[in-house]
């Protein structure tokens, strides 16, 4: 393979190598600030950051409002202090070489406020945005009143062409790059159209192509294009490199990067990816957020699938097709499901599923006491962490979508502050990129080796 040739980004010439951002503590200062050290792109999390005290310790979050809309306002103080926090260290760390950007969800809670709120309190230090889940319009505006450069993700030339029509047109001189994010691959949220199909991946170099036509049909021929979601070996895609129908090309690395000494993951979740098999990454629709996201599939997964297997279509009273009742709670009171369906319920309730959890569906599940106590308390906790929450039924500007909370779902916030501050990963989501099985058949993990954010760099530019 060829020796790797420089890109100008974000106003330097860095090696096309880009730290994929991961939220809630997992990509922070310490590994971007390494990445970037290492003379590619570091990318810190501003998806509610650690923050620390005096001693250097983390704060643990805590919050004192009595309604979602108080906890809210203190969920958008603490991700500012984490994402001031996080820059502050990536930048000591990177010793003035490569890029620093920071990682925002358009979709989560506060999140102009947070991005603004980072950017004033580190001026100078971050020198990109990147954003994705949803359609960050907005973020154009932003990133450039600070002089720094955005990078929308998207996952099809059609999102890209909406976000630059409607805004980037009006300032291009800020458009730093666009992340295409492969949504069968990639680890996370993905971005996959009702018209795609979750269970057929398409090919990614068609898909680039076309975002690489209309971005040069507008006049965007050197901004490069990010390839995320998929990339494990640099060989793989020589021929992308200096091929002018996707070219200028970077790549962003997201899953590798959780396996090295700077990342700031549990151990245990650094053997459990030692071990993955091909297919233990699962592409799912269980995500608070409405969008498809990959996790390994574990028991917190393997719950949420068995949660909605025990769903049956329910009414309150005989209807012509729900007309066999099954008393359920303490005072027997019968809900009406189909003939076919009755058989089920009272096993499920004879199994110990006793607790009936309506959805906004017009269904019910069937979970045990302690789990319905449990999804109960968490919509109650709920913080506002995303603009809305089909599990709780937030939504930011209103308070509420007018829908009923979803027990299908679950409380991303927890689980992902579980997992990154050191909970047993089996219990908790961890997302990771369908290639993450390669950990177990690429030799340069043989042993369990840990490499340093500085060998991974120079072993992805060999090709490898």
């Amino acid at each position: 393979m060829k020796a790797l040739k420089p890109l100008v980004m974000s106003g330097k010439e860095v090696l096309p190598l880009v730290e994929g951002g991961k939220g809630i503590s997992v990509s922070t200062g310490q590994s971007s600030g390494a990445w970037a050290a290492a003379g590619g792109i570091g990318t810190f999390s501003a998806v509610n950051a650690d923050y620390y005290d005096a001693a250097g310790n983390v704060v643990p979050v805590t919050y004192e409002g009595k309604t979602r809309g108080e906890r809210h306002h203190e969920l958008v103080s603490f991700g500012i202090q984490g994402g001031i926090a996080q820059a502050q260290i990536a930048h000591e760390t990177r010793n003035g070489e490569g890029r620093l950007h920071m990682n925002v969800l358009w979709e989560m809670g506060g999140a102009e406020a947070i991005l603004e709120g980072v950017l004033e309190g580190t001026k100078g230090l971050v020198h990109g945005v990147t954003c994705g889940a949803g359609m960050p319009y907005r973020v154009s505006t932003i990133a450039a009143s600070y002089g720094v450069y955005y990078y929308p993700i998207v996952s099809s030339a059609r999102a890209f062409r909406a976000l630059w029509l409607r805004a980037y047109k009006k300032v291009p001189e800020w458009l730093g790059g666009v992340v295409y994010e492969d949504p069968w691959r990639a680890g996370g949220h993905n971005g996959l159209s009702n018209s795609e199909d979750p269970l057929v991946p398409e090919d990614p170099f068609p898909r680039v192509r076309a975002l690489r036509e209309f971005m040069n049909s507008v006049g965007l021929n050197d901004v490069p294009i990010i390839m995320a979601g998929g990339v494990w070996y640099l060989r793989d895609y020589a021929d992308w490199i200096e091929n002018p129908e996707v070219a200028p090309v970077a790549f962003q690395y997201g899953t590798r990067p959780l396996l090295t000494q700077e990342s700031p993951i549990s151990d245990e979740w650094k053997k459990r990816l030692l071990t993955l098999q091909n297919g233990d990454v699962s592409l799912h629709k269980f995500s608070p957020t409405g969008f498809y996201s990959s996790a390994v599939r574990n028991d917190f997964l393997e719950d949420l699938h068995q949660r909605s297997d025990r769903q049956v279509r329910y009414s309150r009273t005989a209807e012509a097709d729900l007309h066999v009742g099954i008393p359920l709670g303490r005072r027997g009171r019968p809900i009406y499901v189909r003939e076919d369906d009755a058989d089920k319920v009272r096993g499920w309730l004879e199994a110990g599923y006793t607790e009936g959890m309506p959805t906004p569906d017009d269904t019910m599940v069937f979970v045990t006491p302690d789990s319905a106590l449990e999804i109960k308390k968490d919509q109650i906790d709920c913080m506002g962490c995303l603009s809305q929450c089909q599990f709780s039924n937030w939504q930011q500007h209103e308070g509420t979508t007018g829908k009923r909370a979803d027990p299908r779902s679950f409380c991303i916030q927890k689980t992902l502050q579980n997992i990154a501050h050191g909970a047993p990963v089996d219990h908790e989501l961890m997302f990771a990129g369908h290639n993450a099985y390669k950990f177990a058949e690429d030799p340069f993990y043989a042993n369990g080796f840990i490499p340093t954010v500085k060998q991974l760099v120079e072993r992805i530019a060999s090709g490898d």
